[in-house]
């Protein structure tokens, strides 16, 4: 039976192949997976393991944290110079090195920032007494020495065509100062490798950049030969206080590495479920390749019940084809994978993302997984036709007719789907008017019985359905259409489980794009229409604007309006936290579009305070009513309410003049952003105008609405695509399930097409008639698709409507009519090769077909 078998899977060669293909699909895509995950990571602890050799203790402190009633702590800014001199002259302790770091940004010869914002990073050169710093190599030059001089890393250094000797000019929080270069130098340091740029600074200028003068957030500890790690962190502990966290080197570099796999963990739990995906679309495949070929060998296998062959060897023999195209197809699928794994690789490293040097892991997991996964999807998806197989009597090879199915199995068939569809959209209702996360996991698991449950009932949709479209298609295509339509309800559970691939992937697909396009649009009523101004500043690397901003801009002609968003916190009565934002009284009406419930932003100027409409109901507040609001550093306000406003997503619960804010000595106001009014609205020439007032600072973003649309959209959008780019693997094996239905159905009706030929249906309207049958299957498919997509997307916007304000679900019918359009394209691109073979059938030999 196993010759047999094998026998059988040789004969069907190019049928079969597309069965292998899917699951290769598939398999590759989860076995590729882990190998670029467990790459990524292996290279990235690597990188943090290396960045710690030569550190036996490492001590942090980022200053004064909060309590759990978020009072702000007392203590120093960080670890003092003191402390360093005291770390310093313990037993073992071979050299301390301090460091402290922050936001640097370099811009290129054309005045653009080199780097991605958030990875351009400051740092301070800390030489030892070699006068050499060990966390970076000099490639040219040496590390800077006085107040103007830099170092910057190579791939920076020649993205932005500088060399030893030139002025480069630098922007951190503050204004853009110009500096020489002293040396380029080459580093692990996770910044540059993600892409960004490092910029040393001489010890004392970083840290009253970064920090406070005579402190720093790092010491790395370097012990002498022979000392003991675990000793010297016992010793190093109590010196550096209560305030800082002290542990080994190796420690750290070990906990930086766990951290990273688990980082890259969510990343390899989202790509498996794309695989899964391809894979639980192979089964219809796999499903239906085998339910036509065991239709086909009826005969065959009835002979072979006839000649002495049981039920168990017969259905032993179908799972046996099924496990050997599953084992080919995971082999190929593996070796697939591996090298998916490094075109990926080598992908994000031509997009900017620089992977650091490191070996290919192709785990065990790996390896068992794609192999445990492509034969188990296989064989239990040939496992039902296998069992149909052993019902066949041996009676059944005295004739050519197929075996039938009963009517008992359609309608057990049809009430196990009816079920499961109700359960699913019975929990995907529960999960919409839930809401939240929880809310969100119950649709996912309707939306997995509704999958299964609509494709046990697409049998039975297929045939009213398709009834209507087929006036259509006589009155347009004639005699071609009329039988197109027949042929594609001819066959319902083919048919089905055809137009089901295409129903799970284009699910996803209008899912996805429903609910992008409508957050997408959320975000943007929520930001751009909120906006009244010109322009909106902020920094490229995430930080805080310098006060110096507002001054130049105020000072700048042509600007009619200019407020800044300041960020704080106090504490009130109830004795927790809350936001504050400190903007301008005098150009708030101008520059935002705030929309007053009750009482008059004019107070603000006064020192009252408004507050959004939801916190004030919350809060029992209204105008007139007083908030006691207690800063850090001990000041305290009585702010009366002004104004009653309607919640933004541009500003605080609590808006107040920026300056009742209280800064405490040696700090900046946190302003985030700065919003700009120009007189004559926006034009190349006031951006010009507030660039050059910024100094031409390249570590500002200045944008404007478009800008904010196309920073916001644009988000969404990447995302969409790489969804898309995700998704299309099932979507292939969707067009491969279309080919094979098409190719076996022009198999066995081999001899009606030599009849049809014969009373006169010429070969073109025969690739008609087999075209169309392709595109009334995938349109089937799409449409069930869409309507399933767009109601899973309605059910999980209801619940992300009370986290985004201005939620209103859009359909965009633009992209589904592409998405319909798309899979008409894909069933005319299936249609060609069975079209042609159909039209190239000898009529008198088809007629003598059996």
């Amino acid at each position: 039976m196993f010759r047999t078998a094998l026998r059988n899977v040789l004969a069907h060669k190019a049928r079969l192949l597309m069965t292998v293909l899917a699951v290769m699909l598939g398999v590759a895509f989860v076995s590729g997976t882990f190998v670029f995950t467990d790459t990524v990571s292996k290279a990235l602890s690597d990188q943090s393991r290396k960045s710690y050799d030569g550190v036996a203790v490492s001590v942090t402190q980022f200053g004064p944290g909060r309590t759990e009633d978020g009072t702000k702590e007392e203590g120093e800014p960080g670890i003092s110079q003191q402390t360093l001199d005291k770390v310093a002259r313990l037993n073992g302790v071979e050299s301390v090195a301090g460091r402290v770091s922050g936001f640097a940004g370099v811009p290129d010869r054309r005045g653009k920032l080199i780097g991605t914002g958030w990875a351009n990073q400051g740092a301070n050169f800390a030489p030892l007494k070699d006068g050499k710093d060990p966390r970076y190599a000099f490639t040219a030059g040496q590390g800077p020495a006085k107040a103007d001089e830099i170092a910057l890393d190579k791939a920076s250094a020649k993205t932005g065509g500088y060399s030893v000797g030139d002025k480069v000019r630098v922007a951190t929080n503050g204004p853009v100062k110009e500096y020489t270069l002293t040396g380029v130098f080459t580093t692990e340091d996770g910044a540059v490798n993600a892409g960004g740029s490092l910029v040393l600074f001489e010890a004392k200028v970083a840290q009253e950049l970064y920090l406070a003068p005579g402190y720093y957030s790092e010491l790395a500890v370097a012990a002498k030969p022979g000392a003991d790690a675990a000793k010297l962190l016992a010793e190093v502990t109590p010196v550096v206080g209560k305030h800082a966290k002290a542990e080994t080197g190796a420690a750290l570099a070990e906990r930086n590495a766990k951290d990273i796999e688990k980082g890259m963990d969510g990343m390899k739990t989202g790509l498996l479920g794309f695989g899964f995906i391809a894979l639980f679309v192979s089964v219809f495949l796999i499903y239906n390749t085998f339910t036509m070929l065991v239709a086909q060998r009826t005969k065959e296998l009835a002979l072979l019940r006839a000649v002495g062959a049981t039920r168990s060897q017969v259905r032993r023999s179908v799972l046996s084809e099924s496990l050997l195209v599953g084992v080919i197809a995971s082999v190929l699928g593996l070796g697939l994978g591996v090298g998916l794994a490094v075109a990926l690789r080598s992908a994000m490293d031509g997009f900017g993302a620089k992977i650091p040097a490191g070996p290919l892991v192709v785990s065990p997991a790996a390896v068992i997984t794609a192999l445990v996964v492509g034969l188990v999807v296989t064989v239990l998806a040939a496992w039902l036709p296998a069992r149909r197989t052993s019902k066949i009597p041996p009676v059944a090879a005295m004739g050519s007719a197929h075996l039938p199915q009963s009517a008992k199995s359609l309608v057990v068939l049809n009430s196990f789907g009816g079920v499961l569809t109700a359960i699913g959209f019975g929990l995907i209702l529960t999960g919409s008017s839930k809401g939240g996360e929880t809310g969100r996991w119950i649709i996912g698991g309707g939306a997995f019985f509704t999958l299964i449950g609509v494709a046990v009932l697409i049998p039975m949709l297929s045939r009213p359905l398709i009834a209507v479209v087929r006036p259509l298609l006589t009155r347009v295509f004639g005699v071609a259409g009329n039988l197109a339509a027949r042929n594609a309800v001819r066959n319902p559970r083919r048919t089905g489980v055809t137009a089901g691939m295409l129903t799970i992937g284009l699910t996803l697909v209008t899912g996805l794009t429903v609910l992008g396009v409508t957050v997408g649009k959320a975000v943007d009523r929520s930001t751009t229409d909120q906006i009244r101004a010109d322009y909106m500043l902020s920094m490229a690397g995430g930080g805080d604007l310098d006060p110096s901003v507002l001054t130049a801009l105020e000072k700048t002609p042509g600007v009619a309006a200019v407020s800044g968003q300041q960020s704080a916190y106090f504490k009130g009565t109830d004795g927790t936290f809350h936001s504050a934002s400190g903007v301008n009284p005098a150009a708030l009406d101008k520059v935002v579009n705030f929309k007053v419930v009750s009482g008059s932003v004019a107070g603000l100027a006064q020192g009252q305070v408004a507050v959004a409409d939801k916190t004030a109901k919350k809060a029992g507040l209204s105008v007139g009513s007083t908030v006691e609001a207690a800063f850090d550093g001990g000041a305290k306000k009585s702010l009366k309410v002004a104004a009653i406003f309607e919640e933004s997503e541009l500003v605080s619960p609590y808006v107040l003049d920026a300056k009742q804010i209280p800064v405490e000595t040696g700090e900046k106001p946190q302003i985030r952003q700065v919003f700009v009014k120009m007189a004559g609205g926006e034009s190349r020439a006031n951006e010009q105008k507030v660039i050059d007032a910024l100094g031409d600072n390249p570590a500002i973003k200045i944008a404007d609405k478009q800008d904010i649309r196309n920073e916001m959209g644009g988000i969404i959008n990447t995302m969409l695509n790489v969804m898309y780019g995700l998704l299309g693997m099932a979507l292939v094996i969707s067009v491969l399930g279309v080919v094979n239905t098409l190719a076996m159905s022009v198999f066995e009706r081999t001899q009606e097409i030599g009849m049809l030929r014969a009373v006169g249906l010429d070969r073109g309207r025969v690739k008609n008639m087999i075209r169309l049958e392709a595109v009334v299957i995938s349109l089937f498919g799409a449409v069930l698709g869409v309507g399933l997509g767009t109601f899973l997307a309605w059910a999980l916007g209801r619940t992300l409507k009370a986290s985004i304000p201005n939620y209103e679900l859009v359909i965009p019918f633009d992209r589904i009519g592409v998405f319909l359009l798309l899979a008409a394209v894909v069933g005319v691109l299936a249609a060609l090769w069975p079209a042609r073979s159909a039209a190239k059938l000898n009529m008198l030999t088809a007629i003598k077909t059996e």
